[in-house]
């Protein structure tokens, strides 16, 4: 599971769904059932592509998560990013790309705030399918 996709879902329990604490999931470093194991995983750098991701990040949330994997040197605004191509612009992207895109999730977990309900990763999948008991 790419960092990335830590900043698009949110807790899938009915009764979290209007709470503000059901994003982002929070990744839970200190589970013994599942311990946090990260990996790198190459993929083709492209400028666009970060760029135009870049609008759609939560950025707040992000801050949160890379904050939790012990990650602090995240400016705390959101870059803007006018030219992909400048070349002021490379250096941030680039970073954005590892982070975002080469940085897997192999296994570990995710607990909601607003619940504490956990979701576990495995083998670089998160597992959000809910017990009977929280569907209703």
């Amino acid at each position: 599971m790419k960092l990335l996709t830590v900043n698009f879902v949110q807790c899938t329990v009915k009764s979290c769904s209007s709470s503000p604490d059901c994003f982002p999931l929070h990744l839970d470093q200190q589970s013994d059932e599942l311990p946090l194991e990260l990996a790198h995983e190459d993929v083709d750098f492209s400028a666009e592509f970060v760029t135009g991701i870049l609008g759609r990040i939560d950025w707040p949330a992000l801050l949160t998560t890379t904050k939790e994997l012990g990650n602090h040197q995240l400016p705390l605004d959101k870059p803007e990013i006018a030219n992909p191509h400048a070349p002021e612009n490379a250096q941030v992207l680039k970073d954005l790309h590892t982070l975002l895109l080469e940085t897997q999730i192999v296994q570990g977990s995710m607990r909601c705030a607003a619940c504490g309900h956990v979701y576990f990763i495995r083998d670089g999948i998160a597992n959000f399918l809910l017990p009977g008991h929280l569907v209703q």
